[in-house]
């Protein structure tokens, strides 16, 4: 994702800490109106949203927009089931991988890359619990490391 021209609206921060992320992608997706409106205004939630190929299209299960408050008879159902956009072979390939690799894909972020909403997918692979206190550990120590050497740069 680059950083010209682009605005994050939500992060799934816990997919860090229960996957290793192997691959990113970037795709559009499919909302009306009021979603658009209610996601302009910061209204979503990515956190227990996944991906899954039906019949060769990529779908996004799970993710939360709130109903936008003035949207009365067109607002849509917040839970619904949204379509991705990606080119027919790039669906092909995650498909691939997530069968045979065992792979998962869960969104990691929603940004306006101008005035078009994207998702950027991850291509997953779970973690298991020692691999999330070895990633604990590191980031401790690296904190523990910084603090002393701010503590040493304030004495002098």
């Amino acid at each position: 994702m680059s950083a010209e021209n682009t605005k994050t609206i939500a992060l799934n921060r816990q997919v860090r800490h229960e996957y290793f992320v192997i691959e990113s992608f970037e795709c559009g997706i499919e909302l009306f109106g009021t979603e658009v409106k209610s996601i302009r205004k910061g209204m979503v939630n990515l956190k227990d949203s996944w991906c899954s190929i039906d019949k060769g299209e990529l779908w996004i299960k799970g993710m939360h927009v709130s109903p936008y408050e003035q949207g009365n008879i067109f607002n849509k159902d917040p839970l619904r089931v949204r379509k991705l956009l990606m080119h027919k072979t790039e669906i092909n390939r995650l498909f691939g991988k997530v069968k045979q690799e065992g792979l998962t894909l869960i969104p990691l972020s929603l940004y306006f890359k101008g005035s078009k909403i994207k998702l950027q997918l991850g291509l997953c692979k779970g973690k298991k619990l020692h691999d999330k206190r070895a990633d604990m550990a590191a980031k401790s120590a690296s904190r523990e490391i910084d603090r002393a050497l701010k503590s040493r740069n304030n004495k002098y």
